[in-house]
């Protein structure tokens, strides 16, 4: 049956996808027909491609019988679902991924004694994996991964050189029997319950290029599976056996020990990830060709040493998450013209940022939050053209506000909360600036005086509604996912992902004051607004209920006075509500969403009455009527806004609460693995 949304994943993946068997007609000879390939002597059916065609249901037991000399069946990426079909005897590739089949699979699948390429991934299969498997003598590529398959690790045949099981629950410890498998080349066993040490033999399989253990309950010195028990041979055994090694990814399991500083140095991995681990002592050096090197989350101490420059092909630095002490060295910001994301997120580092950002740089995530630098931004960050995301927050820098970071193209994210920034906060009128910038914290520092309504009217990516609105993104690079901590409805919140359509402007715990600017109304795309503890007066602006993407909402310990406007009771997805400690009086509007929020939003207003506070409003007391909203004009500024009718759907919303809930680990898979 055709279903246009069955091969949604192959549009996601930019991947062609169309009916395919639109196109057949019994008329005509089947060897013509889309996807149909038939041998030119015998006429016989050979390989069927199916792959992206829209297809769902559940499909015949007998394809044997129909198609008896099929070598090749691909039925990649549909919504096929049912029990898994087993192909003739003859076919050496096999290809059911990305499906809904269900159930065990079938011993028959063993009767393919041809069989080179089994991928049956991403599919709800479940139970144990047939123990016969390991008998197909020339199966090469094996792929059991996304699935829901349990018991013990399967041994595949040892003429297999891809094997990936990863995304499943298998449970026990990996036998030694893996390392019969001379040919193997590609093992990928993550995201599993596996368990115990892993086996020393793996060190000698000396044609391993991929090896991903990550997201499992293995456990003990990591150097035992690096290097051998004698410290003094263990760099010269791992050259020696593991030259092959292009991917090492130990990350997320319960590995200790240091490891040598120069463990990595004279090899060939591209790929080291050893983070979210318990390793502990100064940083293992990567190697000078590697690219992605990341040992974030661990016990790692000490300085960063300048040695980590000569690796001038890094593209991801992570040290985050550790207790490194010391000065950054000087090298480390412009030693690379390929170095896109630099994270050293929560350590213990100190002393003022280096001054030597060059106009070379590809640096898109800059992460120095968590630390103890202090001094002034350096002006030397304006080179970098490239820049995305700095998260520069919970330091002591002490600056005034870095207009001049506002030139940066590509700058979509400023965070510098819980600095000792001061003074006024604004841009020139008319400066083209921060016109990217969807996320803007700058809550926890020392401005003061008016609101930025200058800067506020330059946020065109809040205000047009454009960014997001075709597909739910992430702020990535090189398949890097940034993370950033933001306070939304109230609550601290690591985000390990951040939605290219999340857009909040928090300036909570500073001094500012005056009006609200009418001028944040038009900041259609925006979803979080935090004004809260600062000493802001005058009445609550209409033009708030104007933005219907806001779901929070904090305009609490201010000098606020008048009544809450009706027109908020029209935020159908405001989720969060914090008007507490103002000066405002009246009725509380109980219209629409307003009656959903409980006294908690409203408390600390003595002239506030009525639900769903316990104070009752007089007999002749009237729920206020909407007042006429005065007139932006700004002195010429309202040409700066067109106003747009912006539709973000609720999938948004479930992606976004989603994301607010994922606080803890990364569940996809390896951030470079797309690479």
């Amino acid at each position: 049956m055709i279903d246009t949304k069955a091969s949604d994943f192959c549009d996601f993946y930019q991947m062609s996808s169309y009916p395919k068997t639109n196109s057949w007609n019994k008329a005509v000879d089947c060897c013509s027909w889309d996807g149909v390939t038939c041998a030119n002597v015998t006429g016989n059916v050979i390989n069927l491609n199916l792959s992206c065609s829209w297809l769902r249901g559940t499909l015949r037991s007998n394809i044997s019988l129909i198609l008896p000399k099929l070598e090749v069946l691909q039925l990649f990426g549909n919504n096929f679902q049912g029990p898994l079909p087993i192909p003739p005897p003859s076919p050496s590739y096999f290809n059911a991924s990305s499906n809904g089949f269900t159930g065990e699979i079938p011993l028959s699948i063993c009767q393919l004694k041809s069989l080179r390429y089994l991928d049956l991934s991403a599919n709800n299969l479940s139970g144990n994996i047939p123990p016969c498997l390991g008998s197909m003598t020339n199966l090469s590529y094996l792929i059991l991964s996304r699935n829901n398959f349990q018991g013990p690790f399967p041994i595949p045949p040892p003429s297999t050189s891809y094997f990936s099981a990863s995304s499943n629950g298998f449970t026990g410890e990996i036998p030694l029997s893996i390392c019969q498998l001379k040919s193997l080349h590609h093992l990928d066993l993550s995201a599993n319950n596996l368990s115990g040490n892993i086996p020393l033999c793996l060190g000698s399989m000396t044609n391993l290029s991929y090896l991903i253990l990550s997201r499992n309950n293995f456990q003990g010195p990591l150097i035992s599976l690096i290097c051998l028990p004698i410290i003094s041979l263990a760099i010269q055994w791992f050259h020696r056996n593991m030259t092959n090694l292009l991917v090492l990814n130990l990350s997320s399991n319960y590995f200790t020990g240091q490891l040598p500083t120069k463990v990595f140095l004279n090899n060939s991995l591209d790929v080291i990830d050893l983070s979210n681990n318990m390793i502990r002592g100064p940083i293992p050096l990567p190697s000078p060709i590697t690219f992605y090197y990341d040992i974030a989350r661990n016990d790692i101490t000490g300085k960063i040493t300048p040695l980590i420059c000569n690796a001038t092909k890094l593209e991801v630095i992570d040290l985050s998450n550790n207790s490194l002490t010391s000065r950054l060295p000087r090298c480390l910001t412009n030693f690379s013209t390929k170095l896109l994301v630099l994270n050293l997120r929560k350590n213990h580092l100190e002393g003022t940022i280096p001054q030597s950002f060059s106009s070379r740089s590809n640096l898109a995530t800059l992460n120095l939050s968590r630390n103890w630098f202090e001094g002034t931004l350096p002006r030397s960050l304006v080179e970098c053209k490239h820049l995305e995301v700095p998260d520069l927050s919970n330091n002591q820098i002490e600056d005034t506000f870095p207009s001049w970071l506002g030139k940066l193209p590509e700058l979509k994210v400023l965070n510098l909360r819980s600095n000792n920034f001061k003074d006024l906060l604004n841009i020139p009128r008319g400066a083209h600036l921060f016109s990217n910038l969807h996320i803007l914290d700058l809550s926890n520092n020392n401005f003061r005086g008016p609101l930025p309504t200058n800067l506020l009217m330059n946020l065109k990516a809040m205000t047009d509604g454009k960014t997001g609105q075709e597909k739910l993104l992430y702020m990535t690079r090189q398949s890097y996912e940034n993370s950033m901590t933001l306070t939304m409805k109230g609550l601290e919140i690591e985000l390990v992902k951040i939605l290219t359509i999340l857009t909040t402007v928090d300036l909570s715990h500073n001094s500012f004051q005056g009006d609200i600017p009418e001028v944040f109304g038009h900041l259609h795309s925006l979803i979080g607004l935090n004004l809260s503890h600062n000493y802001l007066t005058g009445s609550i602006p209409l033009t708030l209920g104007n933005l219907t993407n806001l779901e929070w909402l904090d305009l609490s310990s201010n000098k606020l006075s008048g009544g809450i406007p009706r027109k908020l009771g029209d935020l159908s997805f405001l989720g969060s509500l914090n008007l507490s400690k103002n000066q405002l009086t009246g009725h509380i509007p109980q219209d629409k969403q307003l009656s959903t929020f409980s006294s908690d939003s409203f408390s600390g207003n003595p002239g506030l009455c009525g639900t769903p506070l316990p104070k009752a409003c007089p007999s002749n007391a009237q729920p206020p009527q909407p007042s006429p909203s005065s007139t932006f004009d700004c002195e010429g500024h309202e040409s700066w806004f067109k106003q747009k009718k912006v539709w973000i759907g609720y999938a948004s919303r479930i992606v976004i609460g989603i994301s607010i809930a994922y606080i803890a680990f990364e569940i996809g898979r390896p951030k470079w693995l797309a690479r």
